[in-house]
């Protein structure tokens, strides 16, 4: 599996990084070579780095954290909106607005607001107004929704950040380092790996790379997710059985009814068994053989 996706990922470019004199001095480790006037990423840190990010982040899925996939650049935004929408976590692919992680109350008072707009515009609340303030109710709509509807669902802090270009997304990474947030990064040859925490050497600017790693990544936090299902039904109180004690009538061997008694919590009617005298006398003398002659 892992060639097949080397193989994926060469075949999509990942390999090609950016001009010599645009490098990175501490990008060096993950650079095989150097071809012309461009770098050559190595293609087995790159399966490194995204075999290390799926453990991590399986691992933070299946207890119960939430994953943000971070990529505001042209290249990555269709990409990372597709792999958070087929995991079922959060994204941010138009821009990310500082404070989102340190201010995260604020965040949610503008997502508050945005319901707010919303349930104006069903209701017909928003058509009353004058024609400027509807514009400007809209206006304002559609800003929060364009920047905060891919985080909308996330009422609490992310356990993890997948950036795409850790260049471009420093704001995301430098908040998630202040709040101790693991950071899973792909960078390219001018980027800093030491922002982030696990680094996926790539080329950021292909967009078939770039939808290769971030589907992989994505099938991780599925995975993530059926360990945390699979738990929950592990240990789910499984419903106690009642044994019953009812009477019941089974057949013996002579097909005569004989009375049996199946197992149930009521309890069941007996007869008392009757004293030596009363069983005595309630017998008859049986006639005497030399008598009866006589």
């Amino acid at each position: 599996m892992a060639k097949q996706l080397a193989r994926e990922l060469i075949n999509a470019g990942v390999h090609f990084g950016h001009g010599v004199s645009r490098w990175n001095p501490k990008m060096a480790p993950f650079i095989f070579a150097k071809r012309g006037n461009i770098h050559v990423i190595d293609v087995k840190k790159t399966l490194k780095g995204v075999l290390i990010a799926k453990k991590l982040l399986a691992e933070i899925v299946s207890s119960g954290g939430d994953v943000v996939f971070v990529g505001t650049k042209r290249q990555a935004q269709k990409a990372v909106e597709a792999a958070a929408t087929r995991c079922g976590m959060h994204f941010v692919s138009e821009r990310w607005l500082g404070g989102m992680l340190t201010n995260f109350r604020t965040i949610r008072s503008r997502l508050q607001r945005l319901e707010q707009l919303e349930a104006m515009e069903q209701d017909g609340r928003m058509d009353a107004e004058s024609k400027k303030q509807a514009s400007r109710y809209k206006r304002e709509m559609r800003k929060i929704r364009t920047n905060l509807d891919g985080v909308r669902r996330m009422t609490r802090l992310p356990a993890a950040i997948v950036a795409v270009d850790a260049k471009k997304e420093y704001l995301a990474l430098r908040e998630a380092r202040k709040l101790g947030i693991p950071t899973v990064g792909v960078l390219d040859t001018d980027s800093d790996p030491d922002t982030v925490d696990v680094a996926i050497p790539a080329n950021d600017d292909s967009i078939r790379a770039v939808e290769i790693i971030l589907n992989e990544l994505a099938d991780a936090v599925a995975i993530g997710k059926t360990m945390v299902s699979t738990r929950q039904q592990e240990t789910a109180p499984r419903p106690r059985r009642v044994r019953s004690r009812r009477p019941t009538m089974a057949r013996a061997d002579g097909g005569q009814a004989v009375a049996g008694t199946a197992l149930s919590d009521e309890p069941v009617e007996s007869e008392e068994p009757a004293t030596f005298e009363e069983s005595a006398g309630s017998q008859e003398p049986s006639p005497d053989p030399q008598s009866s002659g006589t």
